[in-house]
């Protein structure tokens, strides 16, 4: 492997794993402070990627004014969500919340199909970055996936200081310690888990229109990115913001390098780093609220 050649491959492993940090940091707030085992936040992401396809039309080259239109709608669906169905399982055992949202992930592809079919769409790039530059002398990297990479750290910026600098960010990381503490302490709990619940939302639904241009639109694609987040929260810790960036940049070296060198056994490699993982530090990599 050449220079160029691996500098692409970092590249991409790098894009990758950033843009997996935008789904496993949602599922990470709504497991690790709510307790609900949300089998449904891989659909946030397809909606994310439909919205992109069903926008464009609309706004064209206006990128940026699709991804906030997009994110207010994921935003409003999401706190409409929480209020009618995961209010009610925050006491209800593990059983329950895993039947309910997988009944979800029925609801929504069956309603995808209907409104938009179960063909194959495409979403183009914007114009000012749809082109490359290059690597070398025989390899080019796409404009836009250094701007997904940018905008990714940049989200992932923001939800810090979010988390950790901001009163909201201090309800949260208290509410995911002691609820009852914090709800004796006159917090309204109920209204914090639906801000909470509405931010992984808009967080997933951001990351399937960033994705949307740098792949297919496809039904079904919110299953395979949910059993990765499900690894990457997992070896980052439960709950843990940070531990869930490390993690999925792990992830993306990991399953990038692993498909380049060991094409036949690469399936195997992001598991077998969780297993390490999980056997020298069973807690993940970070405590929660870290």
């Amino acid at each position: 492997m050449d220079l160029s050649t691996f500098l692409v491959q970092c590249l991409n492993a790098v894009q990758y794993g950033l843009l997996l940090f935008l789904v496993a940091s949602g599922l990470t707030l709504i497991f690790g402070i709510m307790g609900v085992i949300n089998l449904a936040h891989g659909s946030f992401y397809m909606l994310g990627a439909y919205l992109a396809f069903a926008l464009a039309p609309f706004f064209g080259d206006w990128f940026f004014s699709r991804l906030a239109v997009g994110i207010v709608l994921a935003v409003v669906f999401g706190y409409l969500l929480e209020w009618a169905f995961f209010s009610f399982l925050y006491e209800r055992d593990h059983l329950q919340q895993v039947l309910m949202t997988y009944a979800l992930i029925l609801v929504f592809e069956e309603l995808r199909s209907i409104l938009v079919g179960n063909d194959v769409h495409g979403v183009a790039a914007p114009a000012w970055l749809a082109g490359s530059f290059r690597l070398g002398e025989l390899m080019s990297y796409p404009w836009y996936r250094v701007f997904s990479s940018v905008a990714c750290i940049v989200i992932a910026l923001g939800l810090y200081a979010v988390v950790n600098k901001t009163r909201l960010g201090m309800m949260i990381r208290a509410g995911a310690s002691n609820r009852d503490m914090v709800r004796g302490l006159g917090v309204d709990i109920r209204l914090l888990y639906r801000i909470v619940f509405a931010g992984g939302v808009a967080l997933a639904a951001l990351a399937g229109m960033i994705a949307a241009p740098l792949s297919s639109v496809y039904p079904g694609m919110g299953s395979s990115v949910l059993i990765i987040c499900f690894v990457v929260v997992v070896i980052g810790g439960i709950g843990s913001i940070t531990g869930a960036l490390i993690a999925s940049l792990l992830v993306g070296i990991v399953d990038t390098f692993g498909k380049v060198f060991f094409a036949e056994w690469s399936g195997v490699g992001v598991y077998l780093l969780m297993a390490i993982v999980l056997i020298w530090r069973p807690e993940g990599l970070m405590k929660r609220g870290y």
